[in-house]
C-alpha cells in the first residue's frame, strides 16, 4: 500500500494522504554513496536570494547514482530499494558481481534480488526493467528512462517519479522519442536509456496535510503579488481588487517578466532543431 490516510485526530490528520511505498529498506544508506550536502536558502556566493522560498529543512546526506552505467556486461544484483529524499524516485542498490556498488534509479517492478546489467548488444529476452542499453538496439514501442542527452553525458531526461519516455523509431542515427509532456523529439541512437518506468508512481497524489510539512521540505510560504504593495510587486496594491492594480492587469513577474502565455524559450536555441513535435501538438517555428 502506496497511499497512507489517516484517522482524523488532529485538523491536519484529516486532509493528510502520504506516500508509504512497499519494500522500502529501512537501514541507513550505503555509506560509500554518500555526500553531506550544504544548504544555501537560495543564496548565491555574494548573500543575496537568486532562488526565492527556499530555506529550512531537514538535514539531508546526497545519494551519488550513477547516470552513465558505464559498467559494460558485469551482472549486478539489486540488495535494496531505497527512498532518497533528494528526488521522488526510489533508488535501488546494485552490487555488481566485481564487488562494486551503486545506486540507480529504481524501475516499476525492479525487486530486491534481480539481476541487471548494462550492455552496449542485448537478445530479445533481455529488455526486462533495470537493463540499459543504447537507443540504437531497444525496440521501439518500449518505455525508458533515464535517457541521455548526449553519449556519455549521463541521464538528464525522464527521472521523476512514475514519468517514462516510448521510443517510436531509430532511423539514420537517430530516435525519435515521445516525452511525457507530449513533445518529440531527436536523440543521437548512441545515447543511452534503462527499461521501465520510474517507480513510485504514487508521489503525485499526497497530500502535505499542513504547512509545517512544506516547511520540512524546506520550502518557505509563498505569498501572491496581487496581495502585496506596489512597492513590492508590479501587480500589488490597489483598494481591494481594484481594476487599476492589484492583479487586473497581465500578471508579471516581479521583475515585470509576462507570467502567463509569453513563451521564454529562446528562438535560437540549437536544441530546437531536434525537436519534431511541441507539447502542445505543434511544429517548432520555422517548422511546417
Amino acid at each position: 500500500m502506496a497511499l497512507k490516510s489517516f484517522r482524523p485526530l488532529t485538523a491536519s490528520l484529516r486532509f493528510t494522504t502520504l506516500n508509504r511505498p512497499d519494500d522500502i529498506s529501512p537501514k541507513r544508506p550505503e555509506r560509500s554513496l554518500v555526500e553531506s550536502k550544504n544548504k544555501t536558502g537560495g543564496r548565491n556566493a555574494y548573500g543575496r536570494i537568486t532562488s526565492r522560498r527556499r530555506g529550512g529543512g531537514h538535514k539531508k546526506l546526497y545519494r551519488i547514482i550513477d547516470f552513465r552505467r558505464g559498467k559494460l556486461d558485469i551482472p549486478a544484483k539489486v540488495q535494496a530499494i531505497e527512498y532518497d529524499p533528494n528526488r521522488s524516485a526510489l533508488l535501488a542498490l546494485l552490487a555488481y558481481a566485481d564487488g562494486t556498488k551503486t545506486y540507480v534509479l529504481a524501475p516499476q517492478g525492479l525487486k530486491v534480488g534481480d539481476t541487471v546489467y548494462n550492455a552496449l548488444k542485448t537478445d530479445s529476452n533481455d529488455f526486462r526493467p533495470g537493463n540499459s542499453f543504447p537507443l540504437a538496439v531497444i525496440p521501439p514501442a518500449t518505455k525508458l528512462h533515464a535517457v541521455e542527452l548526449l553519449p556519455g553525458r549521463g541521464a538528464q531526461m525522464a527521472r521523476s517519479a512514475g514519468t517514462s519516455v516510448e521510443l517510436i523509431a531509430v532511423e539514420h542515427g537517430y530516435a525519435q522519442l515521445k516525452l511525457a509532456s507530449g513533445e518529440t523529439r531527436l536523440v543521437n541512437a548512441k545515447c543511452r536509456a534503462t527499461i521501465g518506468e520510474v517507480s513510485n508512481a504514487d508521489h503525485g497524489k499526497r497530500s502535505l496535510g499542513k504547512a509545517g510539512r512544506n516547511r520540512w521540505l524546506g520550502r518557505r510560504p509563498r505569498v501572491r503579488g496581487v496581495a502585496m504593495n506596489p512597492v513590492d510587486h508590479p501587480n500589488g496594491g490597489g483598494q481591494g481588487k481594484s481594476k487599476g492594480g492589484g492583479g487586473r492587469q497581465h500578471l508579471v513577474s516581479p521583475w515585470g517578466q509576462l507570467a502567463k502565455g509569453f513563451p521564454t524559450r529562446r528562438r535560437t536555441k540549437l536544441s530546437s532543431n531536434f525537436i519534431l513535435v511541441r507539447a502542445n501538438g505543434r511544429p517548432p517555428r520555422g517548422k511546417k
